[in-house]
């Protein structure tokens, strides 16, 4: 298993993800407050090892990764989305063809 980052740069890492989906005024939201409190209760001590520690900061890299990709997945996804549906000539023109038009000019054509 590949070695976890600090628990200051994973705390760090969420935070830059909920100001990026809250804007400036993440501090005031409750997950904020949240993510706060659960990297106070699972501090680091000098005195013992704690397994449940080791649990949460793999818990808290794990939810750093799910926000990194959720951003990310919706950037591409509003990237490469479908428009929909096209008109005849919106598609016609995709691929560089044209309608026929109706010869004489009866009116009703465009």
């Amino acid at each position: 298993m590949a070695a976890l980052s600090s628990p200051l740069r994973v705390c760090r890492g969420i935070l830059k993800e909920l100001r990026a989906v809250h804007g400036s005024s993440y501090k005031k939201t409750l997950a904020y407050n949240y993510v706060m409190d659960q990297f106070r209760k699972n501090k680091v001590t000098g005195e013992r090892y704690c397994r449940a520690q080791q649990e949460a900061h793999h818990d808290s890299h794990t939810y750093l990764c799910l926000l990194t990709s959720t951003r990310n997945h919706m950037l591409l996804h509003n990237l490469y989305r479908g428009k929909g549906e096209r008109s005849q000539e919106e598609a016609a023109g995709l691929v560089g063809l044209r309608l026929p038009t109706q010869p004489g000019g009866k009116g009703w054509e465009k």
